[in-house]
């Protein structure tokens, strides 16, 4: 099926007792048994089934299998939050002394789980420039992630994960892509050499605000047998390609517990519904805002990489099918404050999510990078007068008028 389709029928048909079409909501944390051997075998893996909704549950289950679907991937673990994914995934995968490779320009969220949370495990983090021959002078045999964003968030740097893909497949490491910005939409990023691919559904995949969560799809591309994962290698004799997503579900999810609510899995597969069709208009609008304000007198920069002259255009077209998402920055003129111009906003919402159908707006440096001191924010990308906008699917011609009043009352 294409992806609109899948995003309608992926994962589920019916409900062969009762008929419904809409994935039902099993909320229940435990599931009964004829027997106990039954359920011993459902325990112990031998035989299919749910004992538990730390470790699965068929709300959910249908959702990571739609969302392996749409990524062409082998299968799919469903989580509490993005960040929920990106802990379980690296914990999952590394050890002390081992090195991920990551760039400047990350959520704020994920600098701050490799900085604090990683290194104390005795992880060695390397933040690198948004360019793959830094990433091949980087790598040391004890590399044994590479990191991405499609498009970095806030910076909107956009990396060449072809070029990364050609550097991980000759060491023999592992690229993970966040594809959060882009989604499924803008085409499945196993296409791009990503061997696993992270997901915050609570973004462009719900949709409407309505819930948090995240996902781990595994594309399937990594030989796992003969990784640089130890553990993995040793398990995959048994369960082949499966191995990752065995070990991930059966003890790294399953002891961290950051699993989702299942009203939350029927959440996310409600918005994914509809991605197809919101994305599109998403992006058209975060283009069309962008030419604007590339054109105001009272707007210093904007960064997006759609605009003619972003050096990130060439790419972001050609990996993405020619959309370069919905996020956006930009800065005043020289003295305009930045919160004087997000006070004046009457359609777009102050708000730090981003995806939603609703357009949102927000600065950066007091906000999501707010721990960091001056210097640090500037090695990250983030300015102070940066403003952040998640561009949102209403009539373009009132998010123009919006943000052309209030810049006007920002810079009178």
């Amino acid at each position: 099926m294409r992806p609109a389709t899948t995003a309608i029928h992926g994962g589920f048909d019916y409900d062969p007792e009762t008929g419904a079409t809409a994935v039902p909501i099993y909320q229940t944390a435990s599931y009964a048994y004829a027997s106990a051997a039954e359920l011993a075998e459902v325990f112990h893996g031998r035989a299919p089934g749910h004992v538990y909704s730390r470790i699965s549950n068929p709300t959910t289950h249908a959702l990571e299998r739609r969302l392996a679907q749409m990524e062409d991937g082998i299968g799919a673990i469903a989580t509490a939050s993005g960040m929920g994914a990106i802990s379980a995934l690296m914990l999952g995968l590394l050890r002390a002394g081992d090195e991920l490779l990551t760039t400047r320009g990350l959520f704020g969220g994920t600098v701050s789980l490799f900085h604090n949370i990683l290194t104390r495990f005795g992880i060695i983090i390397k933040t690198l420039p948004p360019d793959a021959d830094a990433f091949a002078r980087a790598v040391t045999p004890e590399t044994r992630v590479i990191f991405a964003e499609t498009i970095t968030n806030p910076t909107m740097d956009v990396l060449d994960l072809e070029a990364l893909s050609h550097i991980a497949r000759e060491h023999n490491i592992l690229l993970v892509v966040d594809a959060t910005v882009t989604t499924p939409v803008l085409g499945p990023i196993k296409r791009l050499g990503a061997d696993v691919v992270v997901h915050s559904t609570t973004k462009f995949i719900n949709g409407h605000g309505t819930a948090i969560g995240g996902a781990i799809v595994d594309t399937g591309s990594y030989r796992w047998a003969g990784g640089r994962f130890e553990d993995l290698a040793t398990l995959a004799e048994r369960a082949g390609q499966m191995a990752f997503l065995a070990r991930l579900r059966n003890v790294v999810y399953r002891d961290l517990g950051a699993c989702p609510a299942p009203q939350n899995s029927f959440l996310m597969l409600q918005g994914l519904e509809t991605l197809p069709v919101r994305m599109p208009i998403h992006c058209e609008n975060a283009r069309r805002l962008a030419e604007f304000l590339d054109g105001c007198a009272s707007v210093k920069w904007v960064n997006y990489p759609g605009l003619a002259d972003s050096p990130y255009r060439p790419t972001v077209y050609r990996l993405y099918n020619g959309c370069a998402g919905a996020l956006l920055t930009f800065g005043l003129a020289d003295g305009a404050d930045p919160f004087a111009c997000l006070d004046a906003l009457r359609l777009a919402r102050r708000m730090t999510n981003l995806g939603d159908a609703r357009t949102l707006a927000l600065h950066p440096a007091s906000t999501i990078f707010a721990e960091y001191d001056a210097r640090d924010r500037t090695e990250m990308g983030v300015t102070d007068d940066m403003i952040r906008v998640s561009v949102g699917i209403e009539d373009f011609e009132d998010i123009r008028e919006d943000f052309e009043q209030a810049i006007a009352k920002a810079t009178e």
